[in-house]
């Protein structure tokens, strides 16, 4: 025997909104997390190009750089001013410096 039943919606359309809500919770917190771990990227990328073009000085000319601007007009080296700060310390032309990379805000 055939009954005609209705059918019910509303516990599809409520999974659906969970889906969809489940969904939209993750991307909100995926989002951030990637950016931030591009912005350390860049910093660790930054601060590995200055260390590589000091220890080029010193394996071309004998001695570290005195300063960045010497690895700049030298060596190539381009920093992003308006983004990051270098500090770049120098005990002596024999010793490797110390690089660390600051981002502005």
């Amino acid at each position: 025997m055939y009954v005609d039943r209705k059918r019910r919606r509303w516990p599809w359309i409520a999974a659906g909104a969970a889906v969809i809500l489940a969904a939209a919770v993750l991307w909100h917190l995926a989002v951030p997390a990637s950016g931030r771990d591009m912005e350390e990227e860049s910093i660790r990328a930054l601060a590995a190009a200055v260390e590589r073009s000091a220890r080029q000085c010193y394996v071309v000319e004998g001695f570290y750089p005195p300063s960045l601007t010497y690895l700049e007009e030298n060596y190539g080296l381009q920093i992003n001013t308006d983004e990051y700060r270098v500090v770049y310390s120098v005990f002596a032309s024999n010793i490797a410096p110390s690089v660390r990379v600051l981002r502005k805000k």
